[in-house]
């Protein structure tokens, strides 16, 4: 079993060591490097089968490296060998001692340590960029100059590591393809061409009746169909590919669903390579929740039976929270990391979620709102102001939780116990409570109005609004300004049967303090603005944030720009505490 990998300069992974299990499961956001670390490991697998194929298994001094071509490296498919390495970058210039420019290579390195029964070993090969086509793969250097290597254990070459990527879109028909190129078109992530091609190889095993009769229950218990055998059509080189459903029905393959074909997939794969290291990229692709849990226990059964230890790299909560009951969970976030479990980590992502982890990892800050209303607001507001908010608005790691303070609170301090370095901000619309802590590391804050809708300081807005509209709407027509005068007296007469006379001339006045806005007059008014129009209402309460671009950065309150300075604060707060 391989217990750890360690790669240097490799695509996204500039230095990693990570810690392997069986089964282990890579989780982390997009581009984190976990199709990395499981392409470094086909890399290292096609380098020590190539080296001992020309050199043997030791490393003689000074022994030259055995030449590989890019497109052997049929899990890793890229158009020039260069694009393997970490920022493009083969080559270093530094000045020596003497103060002497010099120029050495960058190798890739990576290092499988293992465990064979109760023995350990460790094998480590270091690629050397050749030419776009080409790179030279050795034994890893143990002293600077080169001239010892690390021998080359035995126990290296009996697992086999092979990648498998998600099911995408089945062929309606399917040559029947030599073993060789089966593994590039799977190596490229064209598994949807050679799905029927893996399903005949099963059958042609020496037990394959029998492991096909087991694949075909397996099937049957999570989709309630029957497989029938893969058949060669000879007369036309394909392989056909059946199964009925439950009321009798014969259909071809095609006629499945997504989930079905990546559970028949992964099943056939890990049957045709036992004893070996499997490498799954997105095995939950396609599959409905309570499928991707069925799915983690036939593959950790199968897994078992066939000698076969398996990584993965999902982004699903169910398949990481069982991994994380059985198995090693691998947290590329920052330095990929073992989630260990018995660690707070663990116990803290029961209750609130992988995802809100990463979001926290990432971000270092959590903003807590009542609704999705408030942010676009916020956000609008950053934006006319052109607010040093306006950035951290656009993508935050932001949590609804309604007007309950107390579910900010509970859900933050979750997460501390994850990530102890986080920061949060909770901003309320006005609450009868007054027991908010402003400068912790959860910043509790509350409008000093009743609401954020009372700044959007709707007695001028409304109006901007209505004139803005309706010069929209007409532009280019002969009647445009006749038109909009009329949206604008629609507006103007809403406004004034809905609003009090005495608030409409003071803005200062108690009613834009304490008045809840949004219900007690945006609603009606609007209601009564496109009525009389004769228009549908195209102004719902998620819209009113198009009111703030009907301002000028001068009339925004000074409420709102205190608010979003105390949450960049905040958010320098935790960019403090990441760094």
């Amino acid at each position: 079993m391989l217990i750890k990998l360690t790669v240097r300069n490799f695509k996204g992974l500039a230095e990693a060591e990570i810690e392997l299990g069986n089964p282990v499961v890579f989780i982390g956001p997009n581009d984190s490097g976990k199709t990395s670390a499981l392409q470094a490991l086909t890399l290292w697998d096609l380098g020590l089968r190539r080296w001992v194929e020309k050199r043997g298994d030791s490393a003689p001094e000074k022994r030259p490296g055995v030449a590989i071509n890019r497109r052997d490296l049929a899990s890793v498919p890229v158009p020039s060998a260069l694009q393997i390495w970490k920022e493009l970058q083969v080559r270093r210039t530094y000045h020596n001692d003497s103060g002497q420019q010099r120029t050495e290579n960058i190798c890739i390195e990576v290092r499988v340590d293992g465990q064979t029964g109760a023995s350990f070993w460790s094998c480590g090969l270091e690629f050397d960029y050749a030419n776009p086509e080409s790179f030279y793969c050795r034994p890893l250097r143990t002293v600077p100059d080169g001239s010892a290597r690390m021998p080359v254990p035995e126990q290296a070459l009996r697992p086999q590591v092979v990648l498998l990527g998600p099911m995408s879109g089945l062929a309606a028909n399917e040559t029947k393809l030599e073993s060789g190129a089966v593994k590039v078109r799977l190596g490229e992530g064209r598994t949807a061409e050679v799905l029927r091609n893996l399903c005949y190889q099963v059958l042609e095993l020496p037990d394959g009746e029998d492991r096909w009769s087991d694949l075909s229950r397996s099937l049957e218990g999570l989709f309630g169909v029957q497989m029938d055998q893969p058949r060669l059509l000879a007369e036309r080189g394909e392989i056909e590919l059946t199964y009925r459903t439950r009321d009798g029905a014969c259909l071809d393959l095609a006629a499945s669903g997504r989930g079905m074909q990546q559970t028949l997939l992964l099943l056939s794969f890990i049957a045709l390579h036992p004893g070996s290291v499997v490498l799954l990229d997105e095995p939950d692709a396609h599959l409905e929740i309570l499928r991707q849990r069925q799915t983690y226990e036939l593959l950790s059964q199968a897994a078992s039976e066939n000698g076969t230890q398996i990584i993965a790299a999902s982004h699903s909560e169910v398949v990481l929270n069982e991994a994380a009951e059985r198995g090693t969970v691998v947290a590329f976030v920052g330095t990929p990391h073992r989630l260990n479990k018995s660690s707070n980590v663990l116990k803290a992502l029961r209750y609130i979620g992988f995802e809100d982890y990463y979001q926290a990892e990432i971000t270092g800050l959590v903003l807590y709102l009542e609704g999705s209303t408030d942010l676009s607001i916020l956000r609008s507001f950053a934006e006319l102001l052109g607010h040093t908010a306006q950035e951290l608005l656009e993508r935050p790691f932001v949590h609804y939780v309604g007007d309950q303070l107390n579910n900010a609170r509970k859900h933050f301090h979750g997460l501390r116990e994850a990530k102890p370095d986080l920061m949060g901000f909770a901003l309320f619309d006005r609450l009868e409570r007054h027991d908010l802590d402003a400068g912790g590391d959860l910043a509790e804050q509350m409008w000093p109005r009743r609401e954020i809708e009372n700044y959007l300081l709707p007695a001028v807005a409304l109006g901007r609004y209505a004139q803005q509209q309706g010069a929209m709407v007409y532009d280019g027509d002969l009647l445009a300004v006749h038109e909009t005068r009329r949206w604008e007296e629609a507006m103007g007469i809403a406004l004034k049967d809905r609003g009090p006379p005495a608030a409409l001339r003071n803005p200062d006045d108690a009613y834009w303090l304490d008045t809840k806005i949004s219900d007690n007059l945006l609603t009606p008014v609007f209601s009564a603005f496109f009525k009389a129009l004769e228009l549908p209402n195209s102004m719902s309460k998620a819209d009113y944030y198009r009111l703030v671009r009907c301002l000028e950065p001068e009339e925004v309150h000074q409420d709102v720009v205190d608010i979003l300075d105390a949450i960049v604060a905040q958010h320098l707060k935790a960019k403090s505490a990441i760094t």
